[in-house]
C-alpha cells in the first residue's frame, strides 16, 4: 500500500509538471524584431497595422549612452537610432514577411536620414538579435537588391542589436494620441509620396 501510494504521488507530480510545462510552452513570449526607419512614430504606425503584430514600442538603440532621452538622441551625439521593437506572433506572421514589408515602408537609398528628417538618428537599419535573424535580414536585403524598381543603391545597414531603450511615454502610439498632428507631420514630411515614387505603392495601404 505504501509503495502504491508513493507511485501514485510520483505519477501525480509528473503529470502536474507536464501540464505546467505544456502551459508554459503554449504561452511562449512573442518574437521581437528591431528596425530603424526614420521617425519612429511612422514606423510604429505602419507595423501596428500588420496582423500578428501585438505591440510596437518606439525607442532608441545603437548608441553609447545608457537610458538616453529624446533630446540627447536628437542631438546626434549619443549615436542612437530612433527605432522600434516589434513584438509578433510567428505563427501568424513570419520574420521574413515582416522583413520584406519593412523595405517598402522606408527609403533605403538615403544615407543621410529619412524624408524631411536628416541626421544619424534618422538613418535606416535592421538590428539582428541572433544568427537566424541575421540570415533572414540578409536574404531579404539580397532580394531587394535583385528586384528593386529603382536604380540607386540600397544603403540600409544590417547590424548586431545593442540595448534597446523605450522612448518617453508621450512618443508611444503618438499617431493615436495626436492623430491630427501626426497626419500633418507625415504628409508635410513627404514620407508616403517618396515611398510611392520608389516602390510604386505604399506597403501599409494593404492594411487600410
Amino acid at each position: 500500500m505504501i509503495i502504491r501510494n508513493a507511485l501514485s504521488s510520483a505519477l501525480g507530480l509528473l503529470l502536474l509538471s507536464g501540464v505546467t510545462a505544456f502551459s508554459s510552452a503554449s504561452q511562449a513570449a512573442p518574437q521581437t524584431m528591431i528596425v530603424a526607419g526614420g521617425c519612429f512614430w511612422c514606423v510604429e504606425s505602419d507595423f501596428e497595422l500588420v496582423q500578428g503584430v501585438s505591440d510596437v514600442i518606439s525607442g532608441y538603440t545603437g548608441g553609447h549612452t545608457e537610458n538616453p532621452t529624446y533630446k540627447q538622441v536628437s542631438s546626434g551625439k549619443t549615436g542612437h537610432f530612433e527605432a522600434v521593437e516589434i513584438h509578433f506572433d510567428d505563427d501568424v506572421v513570419s520574420l521574413k514577411a515582416l522583413a520584406d514589408y519593412y523595405w517598402r515602408t522606408i527609403d533605403p537609398t538615403d544615407a543621410e536620414g529619412q524624408f524631411c528628417d536628416k541626421g544619424s538618428p534618422y538613418k535606416t537599419a535592421m538590428f539582428y538579435q541572433n544568427d537566424q535573424q541575421k540570415a533572414v535580414f540578409e536574404a531579404s536585403l539580397a532580394k531587394v537588391k535583385e528586384t528593386k524598381p529603382f536604380k540607386k543603391d540600397v544603403v540600409t545597414e544590417i547590424i548586431p542589436a545593442t540595448p534597446f531603450y523605450p522612448a518617453e511615454e508621450y512618443h508611444q502610439s503618438y499617431y493615436t494620441k495626436n492623430p491630427i498632428r501626426y497626419a500633418y507631420y507625415r504628409a508635410s514630411c513627404g514620407r508616403d509620396n517618396r515611398i510611392e515614387s520608389l516602390w510604386g505603392e505604399i506597403a501599409s495601404h494593404q492594411y487600410h
